[in-house]
């Protein structure tokens, strides 16, 4: 079973979440911890960020949430951004938000 290290701004802002969001996304991170693959439509590869990382994709009636994580860590997944999703695109600035908390995350 591996860790779950979450960024510092990552716990910050999961504190802005509503109790059933945070609960949706513990539970999916428990699965990701023992080893279960997720696939579609829960998670899919984000290899635009980097090679290992993929997004949860979770939602409520307040809207649509994705959260980076990184798999090649030896011992630990490692949970690097949070944002609301607003258009069908990842927007840029998502990715290169990820891309340098991933960078701190693994410096």
């Amino acid at each position: 079973m591996k860790a779950i290290r979450i960024h510092r701004k990552v716990t910050k802002e999961l504190e802005d979440l509503e109790l059933s969001l945070k609960q949706k996304l513990a539970e999916l991170l428990a699965l990701l911890a023992e080893g279960e693959n997720l696939g579609m439509p829960v998670s899919r590869p984000m290899p635009v960020v980097e090679h290992g990382v993929h997004e949860l994709r979770i939602k409520d009636h307040t809207g649509q949430f994705r959260v980076f994580y990184f798999t090649k860590n030896a011992d630990a997944i490692l949970v690097f951004h949070l944002f609301k999703k607003k258009t069908q695109e990842t927007p840029a600035q998502e990715i290169e938000l990820g891309k340098k908390r991933l960078k701190e995350m693994r410096s």
